[in-house]
């Protein structure tokens, strides 16, 4: 018998399916829901039980996991017309991956939670579809302690780094640093990766030459090379890091923290969005460093 919950997946994208791939070759039963046809096929060739709307899916799951690419995609999809809050209970639980505002994102969770009695976990992730292929995200987690033990082995099951970051919100805090920091680094890169190839020196031995050095790090292995190949191809939209460095500026604002990095930053993704690039990969902001 299979004491795994059923699992609820709204939001069936670049970091969604994946995951949910991850859970079905885990044993978990995926139900599932987006708004793009072509995403719903290749979820139901995948194996996800596939529904036609919000609140069938909704329904369907003791878990509802949520990964979706805006903040006003989530207040549709659980206060809209046809949003889950009208039809979830206690019995049920909402874990949401996506990249909240953190003020907004808390007077949601208190609103939903208060109206439907659900519990609601902020999980945002890291690590790009091939980590949520593989189970291997880093999880920046909101939660009270009982729900989060219940949860437990779900969230252990699709990451590779989980870290109770404390209540409700939490997370929403965490991802807000680490997405000041990606944008930084991609902007920084692509300066780098700039500098390197003027240089008359063989650019490409630089991830290898800086390993294990101050300046290595994720980023640095895997967006540097893709940069040097002009590979653009989305495993990030830019149009998401775009509206990720807005949502920090904001909060930061809000706190009276000054970011002149994080401005910079956000200031050259505006320049790519409006040169056209938003459905290309983060690493594109190469294109803005060599306009």
């Amino acid at each position: 018998m299979n004491s795994r919950p059923t699992i609820a997946y709204i939001g069936l994208g670049l970091m969604g399916l994946p995951m949910a791939k991850h859970l079905i070759s885990n044993g978990y039963e995926v139900h599932g829901y987006d708004i793009h046809p072509d995403q719903m096929a290749k979820a139901q060739s995948a194996g996800v039980v596939t529904h036609s709307n919000l609140q069938s899916v909704a329904q369907s799951g003791q878990v509802i996991l949520l990964n979706l690419p805006t903040f006003t995609a989530i207040k549709d999809v659980v206060f809209g017309e046809n949003g889950i809050a009208k039809v979830v209970d206690a019995t049920q639980c909402v874990i949401d991956f996506s990249t909240n505002p953190v003020i907004e994102g808390c007077e949601l969770i208190k609103k939903f939670r208060n109206q439907t009695h659900c519990a609601w976990l902020d999980a945002p992730v890291s690590g790009g579809p091939a980590a949520a292929a593989s189970g291997n995200l880093t999880v920046m987690l909101g939660a009270l302690p009982d729900e989060y033990s219940k949860n437990e082995d779900l969230l252990k099951t699709i990451s590779g780094q989980l870290t109770l970051i404390g209540p409700p919100g939490s997370g929403l805090v965490a991802k807000t640093l680490n997405q000041l920091i990606v944008g930084c680094l991609h902007a920084v890169i692509a300066e780098s990766v700039s500098i390197a190839k003027k240089s008359g020196i063989d650019a490409n031995l630089i991830p290898t030459a800086l390993a294990g050095g101050h300046a290595d790090g994720v980023l640095m292995q895997q967006i540097f090379p893709r940069m040097m190949a002009a590979d653009f191809a989305p495993r990030g939209y830019a149009r998401q890091l775009l509206k990720d460095l807005e949502m920090v500026n904001s909060y930061a604002t809000d706190l009276k923290v000054p970011v002149p990095m994080t401005s910079q930053a956000l200031t050259l993704y505006r320049i790519l969005i409006e040169m056209g690039h938003s459905e290309l990969d983060t690493s594109a902001i190469l294109k803005v460093i060599q306009r």
